[in-house]
């Protein structure tokens, strides 16, 4: 059972994200997706993310087991998401689909649609490795 959050828990939400990240990246339908979902339905998925990352986190990562260990368990599920949302912007940036000084939301809208799977890869990688 983990019991602390180290480099190697980082290059797996790393991989994890990247391996998910990609395909994705490279798919013309999400971009139109991004741009023409409503913010609602924004909300809604970044909810999502993080309901699920929660759920598998508390079930694989953790086993069911946060007592004494909340701090690091919402820090897992925050950093897994965050390291997530970088990534994609990462792969979204260098294929020029992140159009972060022309169109802010239009790119912020395309992250958060891409990160949700993603951060779903990350933290699945994340659990393999338990101490």
């Amino acid at each position: 059972m983990k019991k602390s959050f180290n480099f190697e828990d980082i290059i797996q939400i790393c991989v994890g994200a990247f391996a998910l990240a990609v395909p994705i990246s490279f798919s013309e339908e999400a971009w139109q997706l991004a741009q023409t979902l409503p913010f609602t339905n924004l909300l809604l998925l970044f909810s999502l993310s993080l309901i699920f990352l929660s759920l598998y986190t508390f079930e694989s990562v953790f086993q069911r087991n946060i007592n004494t260990r909340r701090v690091l368990f919402v820090t897992r599920i925050v950093i897994a998401y965050l390291i997530t949302f970088l990534i994609v912007c990462l792969v979204l940036l260098s294929i020029d689909k992140l159009p972060i000084s022309s169109d802010p939301l239009i790119a912020l809208k395309r992250v958060v649609v891409i990160s949700m799977p993603a951060s779903m890869g990350a933290i699945i990688v994340d659990s393999f490795d338990k101490e």
